[in-house]
């Protein structure tokens, strides 16, 4: 486990951004990304009938719709124990397979850390 202390300030930013679009939304999962410039894109869980995307896919289909070229990290927030392999895709595609994924709980602790390759 990684303590929310042992981030430097701009992963701690994007574990705190994941938090609270959850926590407003009211959604099993928030998410955010920064990308090359140090952007940051906050999305929730969507659900719609039609359209199903976890808050990262989303994140990252918002940094994509903003013109991010890259991204240097991702943060989701969930009760899962490990991002999924279509969201570590999702980040791989825009920011390669060495962009870092956390994984925080709902408290905001990040549990794991790992790389989207």
């Amino acid at each position: 486990m990684t303590q929310s202390t042992d981030l430097d300030a701009e992963d701690r930013k994007i574990v705190t951004l994941a938090r609270s679009a959850r926590a407003r939304n009211g959604v099993p999962e928030g998410a955010a990304v920064r990308d090359e410039t140090g952007r940051t894109y906050v999305a929730g869980t969507v659900a719609l009938e039609s359209l199903k995307l976890s808050a990262l896919q989303t994140a990252v289909a918002m940094a994509v719709a903003s013109g991010a070229a890259s991204l240097e990290a991702a943060a989701v927030v969930s009760a899962a124990e490990t991002p999924s392999g279509d969201d570590r895709a999702a980040v791989r595609d825009l920011g390669g397979p060495d962009t870092p994924v956390l994984l925080a709980g709902p408290d905001g602790v990040v549990r794991l850390r790992v790389t989207a390759g």
